[in-house]
């Protein structure tokens, strides 16, 4: 046995998660998986069951399980606002976008609102902020042909209104992070790392981008997607000025993503490398989480002087599921650094407040009594008057066609968040009309059953198969689509779900995310309505299924 693979097999007996992957590291990767708090065996994960069974992470013990906010939950960026906490994500191309979530605990989040209504093209990482009593979001956006720019929107209530988006200008630029200096001026960093000065009330720029940290290098035979430092968040503690970033690419190999961090007694410079980077990685295919990164420190609740770390991951087996929200404890060192402590993260980690017995969630069956629009639905990539498509009546929402088929139109869309569940849903057609119920990436992967007054059909490799076709003469139909861990099964009833018919073709769909087909995005419920006519949806249901470990 060579050196290489006996320090690896001591680091699994030290109870360290190894895989073929570790195999091509150098030995500080090695080195730095031994003293990992993890298993070799992939662990039974048993998470507490919510409102719909849906998974939540308080384990109703003073414990949780990871992820805190499960589904598509990219890129977090937390507020402390006093006892309350606020937390927002990556919204892409679904809009409403931007839906701002509550804590009082940092394990039970329930979602505020929508604070981004107008389309200003696929959004990526922000940052939420307070600064002077009033809330800023900083927004990295490119709208359908233009490059990247930065926006801001502000509210003096974090619930809104919000105002429209006012244009920075700050091209080709992504990943804000506000701080403001040891001069109380006001920086946005971005990717890069570089950073740029903001006029004081926030909403326009006072100079240009300029360089401000060159990121830590992992060592080159480390398994990454590239070096791309990116996700700058900053925060002020005592005498010094913490940076914490992003290297090794978002996606692509497993153990790609990081969270490395620096340190500097200005917001000039310069910055100090900590001694404990990587703080956060992914070593091993086994792990649970996989592509650990993009992280933002927050003090938790209460005088205990915890601090804690939020950041993003895939889990493992389920790219479908987007990356997903992971809260991880730190502790302050001595030496004015800090280091994470969740190790084994498929185990339990006690609560920040472990009494709290906060609210987890939101129901997803929906009567459509009310809109419920920017909390559970959205448009993907909707046009400038998408809206106009809906109508709400009694307990039923109404939605004209568009395009003719998923390919061309804007389905409604619902984020999920369970490793199995069942939706069913009511359509009834109005005029020349198709509609149907979808699993929906973007317009080139999705799949799902559809029917129009003649015929049912179905949509598979993102197309319909024509060959699948079957007769059906009916304007009223309930559809079914069961996803059990990937497996997608469809049914259809005639008589309102009192009796089903099995459709004979089932899907396996693991392989629909950002790895193969890009968009960073998640695959979500989806409902479309195409053609010239409308559909009538009613009684949506939603509940999770037994999870598998």
């Amino acid at each position: 046995m060579d050196a290489t693979r006996r320090n690896i097999f001591k680091a699994c007996i030290a109870g360290a998660v190894v895989s073929p992957l570790a195999l091509t590291n150098s030995t500080q990767a090695i080195a730095a998986s031994a003293n990992t708090n993890t298993n070799c065996t992939r662990q039974t994960l048993q998470w507490g069951r919510g409102i719909e069974g849906q998974r939540k992470a308080d384990l109703g013990n003073g414990t949780f399980l990871n992820p805190i906010l499960a589904g598509d939950h990219p890129d977090p960026t937390i507020l402390k606002d006093g006892d309350d906490y606020y937390m927002t994500f990556s919204s892409f191309n679904s809009y409403p976008g931007i839906v701002i979530w509550h804590s009082k605990d940092l394990v039970n989040w329930v979602p505020v609102g929508a604070a981004l209504h107008k389309n200003i093209g696929t959004v990526w990482a922000l940052d939420l902020c307070k600064h002077k009593n009033r809330y800023y979001i900083y927004i990295p956006a490119a709208p359908d042909g233009k490059p990247w720019s930065t926006f801001v929107i502000w509210a003096d209530d974090i619930k809104g209104p919000w105002s429209e988006p006012v244009d920075l200008n700050i091209v080709g630029c992504i990943d804000p992070g506000h701080i403001v200096g040891e001069d109380g001026k006001r920086y946005l960093f971005v990717n890069g790392i570089r950073k740029i000065r903001l006029r004081d009330d926030g909403l326009a720029t006072d100079g240009q981008v300029e360089n401000a940290y060159s990121p830590w290098r992992y060592p080159d035979d480390w398994i990454t997607e590239n070096f791309a430092p990116e996700g700058p968040k900053l925060l002020r503690r005592g005498e010094w000025f913490y940076l914490v970033t992003a290297v090794g690419g978002t996606a692509g190999p497993v153990t790609g993503h990081m969270v490395i961090a620096a340190r500097s007694r200005s917001i000039h410079g310069p910055w100090e490398h900590c001694p404990n980077n990587p703080l956060v990685r992914t070593l091993s295919d086994a792990e649970p989480w996989w592509s650990r990164g993009h992280a933002t420190l927050v003090e938790g609740p209460g005088k205990t002087g915890e601090w804690w770390m939020v950041y993003h991951a895939y889990e493992n087996g389920f790219r479908t599921l987007g990356r997903q929200t992971i809260l991880e404890p730190i502790e302050w060192t001595d030496d004015g650094w800090f280091r994470a402590k969740g190790g084994d993260l498929s185990q339990p980690l006690p609560k920040p407040l472990p009494a709290s017995k906060g609210v987890a969630g939101f129901a997803l069956s929906d009567d459509f009594a009310r809109n419920k629009f920017g909390i559970q639905w959205s448009f993907h990539n909707p046009g400038a008057q998408e809206m106009a498509r809906v109508n709400y009546g009694k307990k039923v929402l109404e939605l004209a066609g568009a395009g003719t088929s998923p390919a061309d139109s804007s389905p409604l869309t619902c984020g999920v968040g369970d490793r199995a569940y069942q939706v069913e849903v009511s359509f009834t057609l109005d005029g020349d009309a198709e509609a149907g119920l979808l699993l929906f990436y973007n317009h080139k992967a999705f799949v799902g059953l559809g029917f129009t007054a003649e015929t049912l059909k179905i949509y598979q490799y993102s197309e319909e198969l024509p060959w699948a076709r079957r007769e059906l003469k009916t304007k009223s139909l309930r559809m079914r689509l069961t996803n059990d861990h990937n497996v997608i099964t469809y049914e259809y009833s005639l008589d309102s779900g009192r009796t089903w018919k099995l459709f004979p073709t089932r899907m396996e769909v693991s392989g629909i995310h950002h790895n193969v087909f890009g968009g960073f995005l998640s695959l979500k419920v989806g409902i479309y309505s195409v053609g010239k006519g409308k559909v009538q949806v009613r009684d949506f249901q939603y509940r999770a299924l037994a999870q598998k470990g």
